[in-house]
């Protein structure tokens, strides 16, 4: 990690006349109080004292503390160890935007050291002169957010050195100081315009057609006047006194350079209110002045702040902070994010179940990338990598989707051990287990059993929640009649009645397995090596566990009734569990009979878990409202003869419904349509090979596949080529594989991805798309020939498709005659070759 250097500039300034000298200020007067300074007994936070008041008391309070000194005076800004600050105001909770900005504050001080470097520090400053809006409950929000976030500062409100006090309601002494030295060096003056002269000043000026700005009526005022105005105790204002024709320029490590003109734009503006409080920039300038702050990070909207506080400095002979200035974060409306957008408080992001290592993670790259298509980072990849240089100055475009699949991978690298310890505090949020069933076994084996349910699934811990909320219900109704959708599509074809009765009939004989009590846990540990599954194709148990008795009996069903695939698992789920399509019935029923044992740690006021032998009964009263129609399987229809017909390329095998599927016109042309979609490079479509392939056990359409596609670990991609493609020919094969869609489940499996084949418009001829001997694995494929200018934009993507573009696309993307795979006319193309089929 290293920061850029950058220019000193300095604004044309009228030089001071006697230096100002502060060291080692520890001010022992509370200007607010007339008390001792005591950080948890603030004056600020005190709502029965009058603002109006202190703020009074302040302007006139004894000075009497030793001088202080500026510490970076008279030293090369950019050869000092970098002192960093993240200033928040606590009058909320701690925004995604202040959090990215203390985030890259944090990693510049860690890089620091990181790299060997002595001196860094990371500074929390409050500023929390807002009076009204203050809170300590915020401030306390606001440092428990960067706790949990894992930005520990060096310095903060609970440290005690001589750069503190470090909240600004704790300074104001230091304040009317500096401004009482720049009265007395001349840069600066009281003015006492009164508020009605000022607005008059002001519409005359917009009247004229004048930006609004402060006359200078005391500027230059006539010092008897000036002693006159002084004797008669009238309020006043300070006002610092800008050179004439001066212009400040910096240099902006995100932005390049930056100037005004200083004069023309701000006029002589206030340091001092006549309340005597001071202001914002006036108090920012100070503080990093007294603090030797070399490198300020923050949000673009404090850029035009720079100007004053620049000026300020300038007069104080302090060295002016490097800057930069960071683009805002957007929601996805290209609007400035607030909570209209949805979720943006950190707190609310621990509370949803989000990582605190895939928060940072995301946050550093809105703004940031090292250069590579790089997405997921540990924190100290960070650390290492991380440079000012590399931040955009474009708006960052907060994207839900893209921080779900962060934290999924973070989540995924993690052991189930830990994912359960977070799981757990989930269960108790979501009202699942008990508040007084904590460090129970009970309350251990149901998270566990929970976080292995989802865990390949899951975007967020509280994605485990939720998902065992549903496993633990029964949501088939009470009749026939209640049914909807593809449930009701399910029962009508008429096999459920059937494969239901056989269930219920083993159910009452005894001979329907069930988990075995002794040892419940054993569906989620596999017997070789005693490590718990996550894989939802994976068995637990050994030959005689509870898992192996489920698939010998389904086998057993499966001939006696004459039916296999989704004819007989989608009936039988839909009967055990409540829904067609799912994880493991054997891992879902285990967790029921969890959550049913005496004693559990579930809390059954608030969760409705539904117990085997009440599922079976409820059965039992469903079927009986099966109309007779509905009750023996309906004829298959006569398969339609194939057709001669076009090539288009498919990717789901999906079938007709035309869902995930791309339709095509006339092979090699564009159909006669004129494509107006977004760019061939919005997919991300790279070279995978495929490492192992099963069937899936429920579906006789679907194949279930590790594809590796030049990631840390293979992708979990299901694909509907039973029938068309044999296993053999399918693994160890080089494909094309979309990785930028959004994950799907597909039969209960957890598809991340989609294998590109070729197929004619009927879908009874699909082909494997060709790629060329020489083509790496992981390589993204590109359009036409100039793959450097068709992949600028393609390099950039999201990990996560969230517009849709595929279906945009797809129909564009053809064979010609010769079998090689176009898009609009032009070849998809591999660095060895175009793709073929």
């Amino acid at each position: 990690m290293y920061l850029p250097t950058s220019r000193s500039f300095k604004t044309i300034f009228t030089p001071l006349t006697s230096p100002i000298t502060f060291r080692n200020i520890k001010p022992t007067i509370n200007p607010i109080k007339n008390t001792s300074i005591n950080p948890s007994n603030n004056a600020f936070y005190n709502p029965s004292i009058n603002p109006s008041r202190l703020l009074s008391v302040a302007a006139t309070a004894p000075q009497s503390h030793p001088s202080l000194t500026f510490p970076n005076v008279g030293k090369d800004i950019t050869t000092l160890p970098p002192r960093v600050r993240f200033a928040p105001s606590p009058t909320g909770s701690l925004h995604v935007g202040g959090a990215r900005t203390a985030l890259y504050n944090w990693l510049i001080a860690e890089g620091h050291r990181m790299d060997g470097g002595k001196g860094a520090s990371f500074v929390v400053r409050v500023e929390d002169t807002d009076v009204e809006r203050s809170t300590k409950e915020s401030e306390i929000s606001v440092l428990s957010d960067l706790k949990w976030l894992g930005l520990n500062y060096d310095e903060g409100p609970d440290s005690t050195t001589s750069f503190g006090p470090y909240r600004q309601s704790e300074r104001s002494d230091l304040y009317k100081s500096v401004a009482d030295m720049l009265l007395r060096d001349g840069n600066a003056y009281k003015c006492w315009c009164t508020k009605e002269e000022l607005e008059a000043e002001k519409e005359a000026q917009i009247a004229a057609g004048i930006s609004p700005r402060y006359g200078g009526k005391w500027r230059d005022a006539d010092p008897a006047e000036v002693s006159k105005m002084e004797e008669s105790g009238a309020p006043y204002t300070v006002r610092f006194k800008v050179p004439p024709g001066s212009r400040v320029v910096i240099d902006d490590m995100v932005r390049g350079t930056i100037s005004w003109d200083a004069d023309s734009t701000v006029g002589d503006f206030i340091l001092l209110r006549s309340t005597g409080v001071p202001v914002y920039n006036f108090c920012v300038a100070v503080d990093d002045a007294l603090m030797g702050i070399t490198t300020v990070v923050r949000a673009e909207e404090h850029l035009t702040n720079t100007l004053r506080q620049g000026l300020v400095l300038d007069a104080l002979k302090a060295p002016r902070p490097r800057y930069a200035h960071c683009s805002l974060i957007l929601g996805e409306d290209n609007q400035k994010l607030s909570k209209r957008h949805g979720a943006t408080s950190c707190g609310q992001f621990k509370d949803d179940g989000y990582l605190p290592d895939a928060m940072v993670n995301y946050l550093a790259l809105l703004g940031w990338n090292d250069g590579t298509d790089k997405e997921v980072f540990t924190r100290e990849e960070l650390v290492e990598g991380f440079n000012m240089e590399r931040v955009n100055p474009s708006g960052a475009v907060f994207d839900m989707d893209k921080l779900n699949w962060v934290n999924s991978q973070h989540l995924k690298s993690m052991s189930v051990d830990d994912v359960a310890v977070l799981v757990k505090d989930q269960l108790l949020m979501e009202g699942i287990t008990r508040e007084d069933a904590k460090g129970t076994d009970s309350e251990e084996r149901i998270a566990t059993a929970a976080t292995c349910l989802a865990k390949q699934m899951m975007a967020t811990t509280k994605d485990a929640a939720h998902n065992a909320r549903d496993v633990l219900e029964y949501k088939l109704p009470n009749t026939f009649d209640e049914l909807e959708g593809e449930k009701r599509d399910l029962v009508s074809a008429g096999n459920f009645y059937m494969v239901a009765s056989s269930i219920l009939s083993a159910y009452d004989k005894g001979a329907m397995p069930r988990p075995n009590e002794a040892n419940l846990m054993e569906a989620f540990v596999e017997q070789t090596d005693n490590k718990l599954i996550t894989e939802d194709n994976d068995t637990g148990g050994g030959a005689y566990a509870y898992p192996q008795a489920w698939k010998a009996f389904m086998k057993q069903l499966a001939q006696e009734l004459g039916l296999k695939g989704k004819n007989l698992f989608h009936p039988a789920r839909l009967a055990i569990t409540g829904e067609f399509s799912g994880q493991d019935v054997t891992k879902q029923m285990t967790l029921v009979a969890l959550a049913s044992e005496f004693g559990s740690a579930i809390d059954l006021q608030k969760t409705n878990v539904v117990p085997l032998e009440v599922r079976m009964e409820l059965l039992r009263g469903f079927l009986e409202t099966v109309p007779e129609e509905f009750r023996v399987p309906k004829k298959k229809e006569e398969k339609e003869e194939p057709k001669a017909g076009d090539v288009s390329t498919e990717a789901s095998g999906k079938g007709k419904s035309g869902k995930n599927e791309v339709e095509g016109g006339k092979g090699g042309d564009d159909g006669g349509a004129k494509y107006e979609g977004p760019p061939f490079s919005a997919l991300d479509i790279r070279v995978g090979l495929v490492k192992k392939v099963w069937k899936h056990e429920e579906s006789e359409k679907l194949f279930c596949e590790e594809v590796d596609v030049g990631e840390d670990e293979p992708r979990m991609i299901a694909s509907g080529l039973q029938g068309f493609v044999n296993e053999e020919d399918f693994e160890g094969r080089k494909v094309l594989v979309v990785c930028n869609l959004k994950e799907r489940k597909l039969a209960g499996f957890p598809s991340h991805g989609m294998v590109l084949c070729a197929s004619n418009e009927e879908h009874d001829v699909v082909k494997f798309v060709d790629v060329p001997v020489g083509a790496e694995v992981g390589e993204r494929v590109f359009w036409g020939g100039d793959m450097v200018e068709d992949m600028e934009e393609g390099w950039k993507e999201n990990k996560v498709g969230k517009k849709k573009v595929f279906e945009k696309i797809a129909p564009f993307l053809k064979t010609d005659k010769y079998g090689i795979a176009q898009f609009c006319g032009k070849p998809v193309m591999t660095k060895a070759g175009p793709a073929t089929s």
